[in-house]
Order: C-alpha cells, then sequence, then structure tokens
C-alpha cells in the first residue's frame, strides 16, 4: 500500500461545544480552541477534528445543519474558524471538520421551502410521502417512527434519526450536486478534509414496505432498511469523483454496520474513503436489540479477539481509524476498566493498546486525562437525544425508574460531552459562567493543570506515548509496520507489529493479577512500556496487574 500523509497523523477530536469558552456563555467556541491550541502542540497531535460547528438550532448538539455555508454563532464567526486555520497551520496542525449529508436540520432553508411549496425544487430535496397513515413501520434511531407528518397536509417526511433532521434525497441529482458544490467550498478554504457523519444511511430500501416488528411498539429499526442499501455504492463513488479527488485530503468514514467483506469498496485502492471507524468492538457492550438497558456481558478474551479481528480485516484491505471512546461514546476508562477506571497503570495500558494498532490513532477531548463517566440522579439532567429516548423505552418496557436510570448512566453520550477541565477551580477553569452541561464529579481531581505538573500522570503519559510512537526507534514499524494477533493469557491482549527489518511484540495486561507470557524469540529487548517491574527470563514475560511491555526483535 501507498505511504500517505493522513496515515502518520496524530487526531485529536474536539466537541466545540465542552473545550473552551472563551466568552463566558458557558458554550465552549473557536476563539477558545485558538487559546489552546499551545496545550495541543505540546500533547503532540498534528490535526483536529472538530465535531459539526455549522449554522443550527442544536437540536442534536449541531448534527441537524440550518446552514452549511455559515457557522453557529455560539461558536464564533467565519473569521473566528479562519483564524484557527491560520494558527493552527502554524504549529503544524491541520482541521478535519464533520461532515453531515444525510440530513438537515427541519430549520435549513431547503426544508422550510418544501413545507411551503410542494411543488418547489426543494421539495424532492427530501422525502416526502402523500397519505392519512405513516408510510410503514419503520422505526427511527432516535425512537418513534421515521414518519412525521406535515402541519395541515396529508403527508410525511422521513428521518432517520431527530424527527428534526429530515433526511435528505440522494435520489435527486440537483440535491446531490448542491452538496459537492458545498464540499468543495469548504475544501477550497484549506481545512484537510472531512469525518463523514452517517454516510451509509444515505440509500433507502425503495419499496418502503413495512417489515416484521422487532419490538413490542410494532415498529422495526430502520438501519434494516435505510443503512449500508444496495445501489449505496453508486452515490459514494459520485461523491468521491466530484469533490474528494479533487483535493489531497483525508477522509474517515462513520459507516457502522459495514461487512468485512465490504470494506474493498470502502477503504481499497480505489475506495470510498481514506479510512474508516469500525465499531464492532467499540460497541460489543450493546446488546443486539440495540437497547441500552438489555444486558450485553463481555470478557477481555472477547475485546482481544474482536479488536484483532478488526484490524486483521481492516488491514487486508486499507487503512483504520482508531478510537477508543468519541462524542457518541461513553468513556473508555469506565466501559472497559470498570471499577480499575482510576487506577493510572491501567487508564495508560489501554490507552496503549489502542495506540499502537495499525491505522491512524483518534483521541477523543479528555482520554489523555482519562476521564470517566458521570453519574446523574434524574433524566432531566440529560440533553442527549438518544439517552431520553433509551429511558423511555426501558420505563415502556417495564424498568424502574432507577433501573432505567442506571442504563442511560452507563452509556449516555453525555459521558463523553461534558465539559473540559482544565482546573479543579469552579467549572473546571472551562468557563467563568454555568456550562450548557454539567462538570463531572471528578473534575477537581481529573484535570489538565493538575496533571501536567505531575510527571506520572496519564497526561504525560500520552505525551510520551505520542513522541515514541512519532519519533521513536520503532516509528517504523509501529506506524507502518503490519499487524498479527499473538496467543495470550486470559486477561492480556497481545499483538505483533513488524516491517522491514523489526518486529515489535506487544503485550497488555488489563487484569487484576499478574501474568506469564511465553517469549516468541530469545533475543528481545524491551523498549518501552509502562511495567517498572516485569520480568523476562527462562522464555517467559511475566506481566504485573495492569501493565504493559513492548519488546523489539530485530530481524
Amino acid at each position: 500500500m501507498e505511504q500517505k500523509w493522513w496515515q502518520k497523523e496524530i487526531i485529536y477530536q474536539i466537541y466545540p461545544k465542552s473545550f473552551r469558552d472563551s466568552n463566558g456563555d458557558g458554550i465552549g467556541d473557536l476563539p477558545g480552541i485558538v487559546q489552546k491550541l499551545p496545550y495541543l502542540k505540546d500533547l503532540g497531535v498534528t490535526m483536529l477534528w472538530l465535531c459539526p460547528i455549522y449554522q443550527s438550532p442544536m437540536d442534536d448538539n449541531g448534527y441537524d445543519v440550518s446552514d452549511y455555508q455559515a457557522l453557529a454563532p455560539e461558536f464564533g464567526t467565519m473569521e473566528d474558524l479562519e483564524l484557527l486555520i491560520q494558527e493552527a497551520g502554524k504549529l503544524g496542525i491541520r482541521i478535519l471538520l464533520d461532515l453531515v449529508i444525510n440530513h438537515t436540520s427541519d430549520e435549513h432553508a431547503w426544508f422550510q421551502q418544501a413545507l411551503t411549496d410542494p411543488q418547489s425544487p426543494y421539495h424532492d430535496y427530501y422525502i416526502f410521502k402523500s397519505g392519512k397513515q405513516p408510510p410503514n413501520n419503520w422505526r427511527s434511531v432516535f425512537g418513534g417512527s421515521v414518519w412525521e407528518k406535515v402541519p395541515g397536509r396529508d403527508e410525511y417526511y422521513f428521518h432517520a434519526f431527530g424527527k428534526k433532521q429530515p433526511d435528505l434525497n440522494w435520489e435527486n441529482p440537483a440535491l446531490r450536486q448542491e452538496l459537492y458544490h458545498m464540499v468543495n467550498w469548504w475544501l477550497d478554504k484549506g481545512i484537510a478534509g472531512f469525518r463523514v457523519d452517517a454516510i451509509n444511511f444515505i440509500k433507502k430500501d425503495q419499496t418502503w414496505a413495512s417489515r416484521e416488528p422487532d419490538g413490542p411498539d410494532g415498529l422495526v429499526d430502520c438501519t434494516k432498511t435505510s443503512r449500508n442499501q444496495p445501489g449505496m455504492g453508486a452515490f459514494l463513488e459520485e461523491l468521491g469523483r466530484e469533490t474528494f479527488q479533487k483535493h489531497d485530503c483525508v477522509t474517515v468514514a462513520e459507516a457502522a454496520g459495514v461487512d468485512y467483506e465490504d470494506l474493498e469498496a470502502f477503504i481499497g485502492e480505489h475506495g470510498y474513503f481514506s479510512m474508516i471507524f469500525d465499531f464492532h468492538y467499540s460497541d460489543l457492550d450493546v446488546a443486539p436489540s440495540g437497547k441500552w438497558f438489555d444486558k450485553a456481558p463481555w470478557t477481555l478474551p472477547e475485546l482481544g479477539r474482536l479488536i484483532l479481528h478488526s484490524q486483521t480485516s481492516l488491514q487486508k484491505w486499507g487503512w483504520a481509524a482508531n478510537f477508543m471512546e468519541n462524542h457518541d461514546q461513553p468513556r473508555a476508562t469506565t466501559k472497559f476498566l470498570g471499577a480499575a477506571q482510576e487506577n493510572q497503570d491501567a487508564v495508560k495500558t489501554l490507552g496503549a493498546l489502542h495506540f499502537f494498532l495499525r491505522g491512524t490513532p483518534f483521541i477523543y477531548q479528555g482520554q489523555e486525562l482519562g476521564m470517566v463517566n458521570f453519574q446523574r440522579s434524574s433524566i432531566g439532567q440529560f440533553n442527549d437525544l438518544s439517552s431520553i429516548d433509551q429511558y423511555q423505552r426501558a420505563i415502556e418496557e417495564g424498568l424502574s425508574q432507577e433501573e432505567a436510570l442506571k442504563a442511560v448512566n452507563r452509556r449516555s453520550r453525555d459521558n463523553a460531552r461534558t465539559p473540559f477541565p482544565w482546573t479543579g477551580e469552579q467549572y473546571g477553569g472551562f468557563s467563568q459562567a454555568k456550562p450548557w452541561l454539567e462538570m463531572t464529579q471528578e473534575y477537581p481531581a481529573i484535570n489538565a493543570q493538575e496533571q501536567h505538573a505531575r510527571k506520572d500522570s496519564v497526561l504525560q503519559f500520552y505525551k510520551d506515548m505520542i513522541a515514541f510512537r512519532q519519533n521513536g526507534p520503532c516509528s517504523q514499524a509501529l506506524t507502518w509496520g503490519s499487524i498479527a494477533p499473538v496467543e495470550s493469557s486470559p486477561n492480556v491482549i497481545a499483538y505483533c507489529r513488524e516491517t522491514e527489518g523489526q518486529r515489535i511484540w506487544c503485550w497488555f495486561n488489563l487484569g487484576d493479577t499478574p501474568s506469564q507470557e511465553p517469549l516468541p524469540a530469545s533475543s528481545l529487548k524491551p523498549v518501552w512500556g509502562n511495567a517498572d517491574t516485569a520480568t523476562l527470563g527462562d522464555g517467559t514475560l511475566t506481566l504485573p496487574p495492569y501493565q504493559f511491555l513492548l519488546l523489539e526483535e530485530t530481524l
């Protein structure tokens, strides 16, 4: 595979609303990101992915765009964004934007025109069906029917997500050209590329037929009819041809549910995108039903198997976008470590396990501090649409309020959206005013200022880890090398990274007991890890609990 510039990037995801508030309104903004560029440079990141900053009523925190070529005023002006691009560029940091083109806000001018005048060309920019009843029994991702009645008319519009997020009609060539023009406009502004949101929802089952219900509400999950549908590839090929391929940019697909046998089309040599997020292992704690309140127990061996199966499958065709957490996930420290979430060795080992996989590493804001989930005492404290929907569905299916709240606390997207704790002072140094969303209870202890002052902190570990991956003696193998699973103890996940002349054997003990691992060769040299008390002897490696070690074999 030809090496690309974006394969060596270290990408840091920013949730702008929660990163840094510069003007005291309780909402993070673009000038706040500019203020913190030295922190990001010191961390070692080379690219920032900004969650949506477009004009939006914020029903779904910006994933409901009302104007693709204007910014939400709470985040700042276009001049603020241009300054961010300029100042970040001076530090060697590129900007990646979120691209939301499956749907818009119902407040977008196109949709408003469609509602006002059914004969308008914009009416066909969206999916409308006539009738006195919803056309089928499909359930939206956020709960309830995908169909919302148009006021005053016997007509319904389609929304795979929230009712204020009507889906665009990709069957309409005029709509597609509008989108392509907008994408090129942004790329011409000097951004490095896009993370492409929910892109595998753009093709729907054109029969619009009802399906067998999969829940007591009589509805069926719309992912069965509106995601990864036959014919989607033609749209994606055209999107790439008309936009991305005209620029030296990077594209990252959010395309949950893509089968591994279909990866060539997505990320192969002539694939639709540069790389793809794989959710097979990140969602192992979600039951097949998609209901957060259905328990989905998992084990460390299962986690290891899923991660490495993902890696070897992606390796076959292209490049991975590796992540542990993002704006749609709970905190990885809580999800994967449980009671050990505040054990710094455990947090570091989990971070390293993810960071040395084959692919471009993504860090979500606060991950480098080891941030944990919050605990809210009532559903009224949640902002996330999915959390509120899941709570209501749990109550409808007979769970108590306590049980429903426990499930939402565990899985809520708000876990990752809490404001960034810069200091231990009031509101965590995020803002001078009360933040739009409550801080985590742990911010007086888990914050950037406290960790910056400690050499053994998680933050310092991330700095060292990034520097080691980018510029250390094993950089070639850890960046470009192949990956292969390694047999290990049940509480250990292990793999080997190999490039010409060098193998790096990687062991990560995520258990609370020591492990003994057989060594694959006699002459292995420790090169990096947190396992100060690990021992090598008699052909075995002894790893203490929650520690990891990388060993080099010269070929």
